[in-house]
């Protein structure tokens, strides 16, 4: 009912050469989503992640092992912006995962996750086209502008 008045409204208000300022939703205003894919073991750890992100308004997909990494990319519908890989997983070494991942999605950007974080570690994932290498435990409130400067849309 209120927006047939509303409509109503704006028609009258247009027959007698009047026009009311149009009012667009949020969400039409809202720049187009951005999707993270986060592949991690600890189910915790996932849905931190993903609470936090789904939060700021992005779109996430999870997978458990390397296996199902693989599999939603190759199944995902709309390209991966962001993949937060955690290195140790239990089905695959993250550096070799990485360079799969690089081939399959060579525009995603990827944010290696570690607690087993060593100089060989990271000058290997930045060579295999990490953007960048974390140390976990990672600060939730940090996750959001970590995935802002992956993309390259933050300082």
């Amino acid at each position: 009912m209120l927006v047939h008045s509303a409509l109503r409204e704006n028609e009258l208000q247009a027959a007698q050469g009047q026009t009311a300022p149009r009012d667009f939703s949020p969400m039409l205003k809202k720049s187009p989503t951005v999707s993270v894919l986060l592949v991690d073991d600890e189910p915790l750890i996932r849905w931190s992640l993903a609470e936090t992100l789904s939060d700021g308004g992005y779109c996430v997909l999870e997978a458990g092992d390397g296996r199902g990494a693989v599999e939603a990319l190759t199944s995902s519908a709309a390209p991966i912006d962001v993949i937060m890989l955690d290195y140790r997983l239990p089905d695959s070494n993250g550096l070799q995962l990485l360079g799969r991942i690089r081939t399959l999605s060579p525009a995603s950007r990827v944010v290696l996750m570690t607690a087993y974080g060593t100089p060989e570690v990271l000058a290997d994932a930045l060579r295999l086209g990490a953007v960048c290498v974390v140390n976990k435990p990672i600060e939730m409130q940090d996750v959001p502008a970590l995935v802002a400067r992956a993309r390259g849309t933050a300082s």
